[in-house]
């Protein structure tokens, strides 16, 4: 009887260093498979943060030529502005001066 006990002892013994090695063993390639899942999950973070910037140049850049385009519209719109106003202030002298050339016409023949 102490034999079939010491047996089962050194066989539970055994079974547990097995289990316990196996256990090391399926823990390596875990560990191996961890390393290669953060290593993608790098690849991965680097990429999403590649099109994130590539996307934030591309708004900025769609944003200058909005501004740019802006910029333009508004210069022109003042400069037509400014060339009417002009344009009314030289048909307001020509027409001061054929007035008052009419005037001075008019003196004259009096």
């Amino acid at each position: 009887m102490k034999k079939q006990i010491l047996s089962l002892a050194v066989i539970a013994l055994l079974a547990f260093g097995v289990q316990s090695c196996e256990d090391k063993k399926a823990t390596k390639p875990e560990e191996e498979l961890t390393l290669g899942n953060k290593v993608d999950s790098l690849t991965t973070d680097i990429e999403e943060v590649k099109d994130s910037a590539v996307s934030k140049t591309e708004n900025a850049a769609e944003d200058v030529k909005s501004a740019t385009q802006k910029a333009a519209e508004d210069v022109k719109d003042a400069t037509k502005k400014g060339a009417e106003k002009v344009e009314a202030a030289a048909k307001a002298a020509k027409d001061g001066t054929v007035q008052t050339a009419k005037d001075v016409n008019e003196a004259l023949k009096k």
